[in-house]
């Protein structure tokens, strides 16, 4: 949105981009090596293109930004979280740093690939200098006032509430990389709502590190449930969402202005990580997994047709096999509507990496898929009992997998982490993205549903 403010043409075709910026993310190794094997694709135009300046920018930045110019020469700026604000200056200097003069810039493409390993090899070895010079966190929040460029599909939105963190678990970097928690006030949320519905938004998805945090910073109490009120009463809005909620942060309050605010729907992402207290222990995780089990079976009451999501880690340090059976066990007992798992990832700079990564790769990924395997079988049986049930669908488009079928979802399917509805008998002659409708579900797909208009 800056960018396109200053007078730049924003295009999606890197081949035709004189200056390319990577958007990256450093919280797990699959993540950093994706984000790293991006950057040298696209260096790759350098070479053989148009492009002129290769821009790196998020949380790989913030992590690595030394140890990214040394490994990527091709690299000419690079922008960690708390300099969004720079990158117009980042668009229009000369080739270096913003501000700089002309430099040198190899143009050769690496012949050895850098890896995440390389990348975090150079940083342990910077980590004792960057510490002795007391490094500030990032501290950047936009505003209603900063211009943005939707990147998903017009009827549908994400509106960052609230930035950084301030819990320390064991497992993750994310302190670090966004700084200490900073909720942004009721009003800057609000005014950016309202401004995305008069551009034809219907659903918005409240995100931050932790959403049932917000306000907490400010001393704002019950400030989450008054945003969900004020949300509630934003002409156009048809859907609100809450992405990234905190066991231990989850008020009577907020759940109180969920159960009566129509628009904000019965969809809990509660991201509880283990259930074994053990592990949720050296997880450096509040609660256990009977207050979870307390603070679920609550929620099952108090909000009608609510859909709970969670995920999970397999083979954090000290992992048993009675820990994941415990695990297995909870899953069953609750049933949770959407599960994700993911394998733990050994990061430096983390309290747990002074642990022994302990269990084996294969023993962790042999985890992840029993556990999803366990929660497919739940889901396959909530399936069969919701078949000839009427819903509402919140229409997302054509179908890109089936030519014939559209696409939408249910209030308890978030969009790009939970299944799908297909849609038969849709005329695309009366049908809009962003259309909700009626809809009679008469089969079932894996994780997605098929439905009858």
């Amino acid at each position: 949105g800056l960018a396109q403010g200053a007078g730049h043409e924003l295009t999606e075709d890197a081949a035709q981009a004189d200056v390319l910026v990577v958007n990256t993310c450093a919280f797990i190794d699959r993540a950093k090596q994706e984000s790293i094997d991006t950057i040298l694709e696209l260096a790759q135009h350098k070479t053989n293109g148009r492009c002129q300046k290769l821009v790196v920018t998020g949380c790989l930045a913030e992590r690595y930004r030394d140890e990214l110019k040394a490994e990527i020469p091709e690299i000419d700026v690079v922008l960690g979280t708390g300099e969004v604000e720079s990158i117009v200056g980042a668009i229009e200097s000369s080739l270096g740093a913003p501000g700089g003069g002309p430099v040198s810039v190899p143009m050769t493409f690496h012949r050895t690939k850098p890896t995440s390993a390389h990348v975090a090899a150079r940083h342990r070895d910077a980590v004792q200098a960057e510490q002795a010079a007391g490094r500030e966190l990032p501290t950047y929040l936009y505003d209603a006032g900063t211009p943005r460029v939707l990147t998903t599909p017009k009827h549908y939105a994400y509106v960052k509430i609230a930035e950084g963190c301030d819990y320390n678990c064991a497992f993750c970097i994310i302190p670090k990389l966004r700084g200490q928690y900073r909720s942004r006030p009721v009003e800057s949320i609000v005014a950016e709502a309202r401004s995305l519905a008069a551009r034809g938004v219907k659903e918005l998805l409240l995100i931050s590190q932790d959403s049932t945090f917000y306000g907490v910073d400010r001393r704002e109490r019950g400030a989450l449930a008054r945003l969900l009120r004020e949300l509630n009463q934003v002409d156009g809005i048809a859907w609100i969402r809450l992405l990234y909620l905190y066991p231990t942060t989850v008020t009577e309050e907020t759940i109180e202005a969920m159960a009566t605010c129509d628009k904000v729907v019965p969809y809990i992402d509660l991201p509880l990580q283990h259930a074994a207290d053990g592990v949720l222990k050296r997880m450096r995780r509040p609660g256990s997994r009977a207050s979870y089990e307390r603070l679920l079976l609550g929620l099952r009451e108090r909000l009608p047709n609510v859909t709970l999501r969670t995920t999970f880690i397999t083979g954090f340090p000290g992992e048993t096999e009675a820990d994941f059976a415990e695990l297995c066990d909870f899953v069953k007992t609750v049933e949770f509507d959407h599960v994700g798992v993911f394998t733990y990832s050994h990061e430096e700079g983390t309290a747990a990496h002074a642990l022994e990564d302990d269990v084996p790769a294969r023993t962790k990924a042999a985890r992840q898929r029993k556990l999803m395997a366990l929660q497919q079988k739940i889901v396959a049986k909530r399936h069969r009992q919701r078949l000839g049930e009427r819903v509402q669908v919140l229409i997302d488009g054509p179908s890109k997998e089936h030519e014939l079928a559209w696409t939408g979802r249910l209030a308890g399917q978030a969009p790009d982490i939970d299944a799908i509805v297909y849609l038969t008998d849709a005329d695309p002659e009366v049908l809009r993205p962003g259309d909700l409708i009626e809809a009679e579900i008469i089969d079932s797909r894996g994780y997605d549903l098929v439905a009858r208009v």
